[in-house]
């Protein structure tokens, strides 16, 4: 067994920097958009293409660690990651910014974030103690789409925007400096040549759904709120249907597209993107189908909450990442107990027990919001739920990833992120949306729509775990 410690430690940095990535800007648009000379829509454009450019090509991404090798996709994801942050640190325009960040950040973390999780699985065969590291990856991921926006606010606040990119250079570079000595675990060999026209495939389809589902928070979920344009041309008018179903409808059949062509790869003997076994697995998709829960739950409360400690109560990005806390603190001292709870219990009774929490925990802050003017009220309900998040993410990881073989790891993985990241799109887009939707009608309370919600989704997410099958969760 290898070195845990100074194999777990990069491997967690790495995933805490990208989670931090995704929620950081958030609060530096307006300066950034100041610096540049662009619009708030500008920034938030290239927000958007990093969550797009990462969920597209991390199946393709994934594929790449059976051909060059899980240390050598990491080291490259770094790489690009670091030069892409680097490029945004000093950009002096939103092209230079688009190119850093949205695009090389955004490949870069294609590319580093399935061997994370390859690499604990193949090494530790042990579940409870592949369960405890998995617990260390993805407490360091809550960790960083927690204080995102209040470590980003700082530094944004202390020093400039630019300095958080700085920082994130850094990171990268102690990290390629820890996995001097990692160890790269022997692989299959790849069987064929790349599947190019599945990577394509893939990568189109799921940009269309995560765009598709982006496109909720600026032009609603049924009538577009104003004019859907493209190139300068009309192409729905304001009234007509939410561009967001024609977009997902077009990435939904690119999808299908997709499927028939693994299925004629493998009938005429060629190697596909993904072999169609992943998904005849029920412990798998159930599995699959927790995580997008799970990532969806947990992206839409933070949002919800946060916009509701802005708006509602008037609050700056610092403050708000402060009254986070409990939640992160729940998701990491759950996280950290990872191993314990696998030691006593299946991991499908932990995704239950998961969902189970961070129903509660919705449900209690909802309770004590609405009795309470006190905004530490909704301290009790965000610990609990955190609670609930950290045990069922890690729980969640460790089922998929351990129902298949080592020669299916690479591309276990890239599905399995794949899903998160459609969870977590789907998460802000349908908090935001619904946040909209009851501001504008007279006497409705946003955050307690949302918030109720986002607990039917949760009980969706406990359906599903209860199906998972008993003899192969534990």
């Amino acid at each position: 067994m290898p070195d845990a410690r100074k194999m777990v430690l990069p491997l967690a940095l790495a995933q805490f920097i990208c989670s931090y990535a995704g929620t950081a800007m958030n609060v530096a648009i307006t300066p950034i958009a100041r610096d540049l000379h662009t619009s708030v829509f500008g920034v938030q454009a290239t927000i958007t293409l990093f969550t797009l450019t990462m969920a597209a090509l991390m199946i393709p991404g994934s594929k790449l660690t059976d051909i060059w090798g899980r240390k050598r996709c990491l080291v490259a994801g770094l790489l690009l990651y670091g030069v892409g942050a680097l490029l945004a640190a000093v950009a002096p325009g939103l092209g230079v910014m688009i190119l850093g960040n949205a695009l090389l950040e955004g490949v870069g973390s294609a590319l580093m974030i399935p061997p994370i999780y390859i690499l604990i699985t193949v090494a530790f065969d042990d579940l409870a103690t592949r369960a405890k590291y998995f617990g260390v990856v993805s407490g360091a991921g809550g960790l960083g789409a927690a204080t995102g926006p209040l470590v980003g606010g700082l530094i944004t606040s202390l020093i400039s925007w630019r300095a958080s990119f700085l920082l994130q250079v850094l990171v990268i570079a102690w990290i390629i400096v820890l996995i001097r000595r990692l160890p790269d675990p022997a692989r299959r060999p790849a069987t064929g040549r790349f599947d190019v026209t599945g990577a394509i495939l893939s990568a189109v389809g799921l940009f269309l759904v995560v765009l598709g589902i982006l496109q909720s928070s600026s032009y609603g979920w049924g009538s577009a709120k104003h004019d859907f344009e493209i190139a300068g041309h009309v192409i729905i008018p304001a009234g007509g249907i939410s561009p967001v179903w024609p977009t997902t409808a077009l990435g939904a059949l690119t999808l299908a597209a997709f499927f028939l062509h693994l299925r004629r790869c493998e009938r005429r003997g060629r190697e596909p993107l993904l072999p169609l076994r992943l998904f005849t697995d029920r412990t798998a998709n159930l599995g699959l189908g927790t995580q997008t829960v799970q990532w969806l739950v947990m992206q839409g409360s933070f949002f919800v909450t946060a916009v509701y400690l802005q708006d509602a109560r008037g609050y700056d990005a610092i403050r708000t990442g402060l009254l986070l806390t409990p939640a992160t603190l729940g998701i990491l001292v759950s996280s950290a107990a990872a191993e314990r709870f696998a030691r006593r219990r299946a991991q499908r009774t932990l995704v239950v027990a998961g969902f189970v929490l961070t129903a509660a925990g919705m449900i209690l802050q909802l309770t004590l919001v609405g009795q309470y003017s006190m905004i530490l009220a909704i301290a009790p309900g965000l610990l609990l739920a955190g609670l609930g998040l950290g045990t069922m993410l890690t729980s969640s990881v460790t089922i998929v990833q351990s129902a298949f073989p080592d020669r299916d790891q690479g591309d276990i993985s890239g599905l399995s992120r794949s899903v998160s990241n459609l969870g977590s799109s789907l998460g802000t887009a349908l908090a935001g949306s619904i946040i909209v939707a009851a501001g504008t009608r007279p006497g409705s309370h946003p955050y307690a729509a949302s918030v109720t919600i986002l607990v039917c989704i949760a009980l969706i997410g406990l359906l599903l775990a209860w199906l998972l099958p008993r003899a192969r969760s534990g």
